[in-house]
């Protein structure tokens, strides 16, 4: 239910096709808060067109529509935000669940998920500044606007995540090192005997 009202916060920052949702979901709010596919985005603007919560704009080449939202689109919108959340927060993040499970690696296996894991996490920040500092300047706001904001949520996830992957990476080294000087000592211990 949550898609319908994160494609008319999208439609609000401004006019777009399914295939333009799908890519902003991908690069921005996909990332961090909610993901959706083409085939979810298609079916929805189609029931939001005919609840007449977006309009048709602009119809294109190759059946490209791009849709914007409508007052009543808005009305919805605002509505839905001021209610409390119905859903728990749960959330299917795989690269999660991968983290959880880290312990069925060897140790130098789960460093280097980890490494990765920070390296991917930093990326994401850089490509999500350049989107902030692109929604900066299209709206002359020092936010970027309420999708400015939004990505900033973003930006301090993924430094979050990174900064705990690089705490998690020295964690499992010391735990590393702890293990050896125990089995140094557990040798040596023997040999004495």
């Amino acid at each position: 239910m949550a898609l319908r009202y994160a494609i008319l916060g999208l439609l609000l920052d401004r006019p777009s096709s399914g295939y333009d949702l799908a890519g902003r979901f991908a690069d921005v709010i996909g990332a961090y808060a909610w993901d959706a596919k083409h085939s979810q985005i298609y079916p929805e603007l189609r029931r939001l067109d005919q609840e007449g919560l977006v309009e048709v704009v602009d119809r294109g080449a190759r059946r490209r529509t791009t849709y914007r939202c409508t007052g009543e689109g808005l009305t919805a919108l605002r509505a839905w935000l001021m209610a409390a959340p119905t859903s728990t927060g749960g959330v299917k993040n795989e690269h999660a669940l991968r983290l959880f499970l880290l312990g069925v690696l060897e140790p130098e296996e789960a460093l280097e998920v980890l490494r990765q894991t920070e390296a991917g996490a930093r990326g994401k920040v850089q490509d999500l500044e350049a989107e902030f500092a692109a929604l900066q300047e299209r709206t002359g706001s020092a936010s970027g606007g309420p999708l400015g904001l939004t990505v900033q949520l973003g930006i301090h996830s993924f430094r979050a995540t990174a900064q705990w992957a690089r705490w998690a990476s020295e964690q499992l080294g010391a735990d590393a090192d702890l293990d050896r000087s125990r089995a140094d000592q557990c040798g040596s211990g023997s040999s004495a005997g």
